[in-house]
Order: structure tokens, then sequence, then C-alpha cells
């Protein structure tokens, strides 16, 4: 999976970079019946929920045209998450 997770990262890096956003992970995780390819995101001075939508339309069709998972998931596109000040 690691690989897979690797191609997917590699594969979105430069089209977000371009709107200034940063992969900062590519996961892909079981929580209860549920699998979860997770992609964090972040952005200089944070990022905001329709950035987070924005990346999110440029991310859904690249991973559907690597078509690298078999198995059905859900595509959770996060920002990444600061702590508390």
């Amino acid at each position: 999976m690691n690989k897979i997770l690797e191609e997917i990262r590699k594969s979105i890096i430069e089209p977000l970079k371009e709107m200034d956003i940063i992969v900062d992970s590519v996961t892909y995780e079981t929580e209860g019946n549920y699998n979860f390819l997770r992609i964090e995101l972040d952005k200089v001075n944070g990022i905001d929920l329709d950035t987070i939508v924005a990346a999110t339309e440029v991310i859904n069709p690249i991973i559907d045209k690597l078509d690298l998972i078999d198995d059905s998931y859900i595509l959770d596109v996060v920002s990444k998450e600061k702590g508390s000040v």
C-alpha cells in the first residue's frame, strides 16, 4: 500500500502546488467498516473550507484516473490540524 500512497502523493503534489497547497500526508486507514483515503493538506497562513473543496475537485479526477485502489473507500481531504493556541 505504501507504493500506492506514494504514487498518489506524487500525482497530486504539482497540481496542488500551483494552488499554493502543501500535501502534508496521504494515508489509507480503516475505521469501523469504512476505508478512508485521507489526504491532509496545509497552506501558508492556514487552509479554509473553500480551498479544501477546490483541492478535492483537483484531487478526485487524478485518483480516479490512477485507479490504484481496488477496495471501496471514502476520499477524505482534510486540513492539517494545528495545535491549540
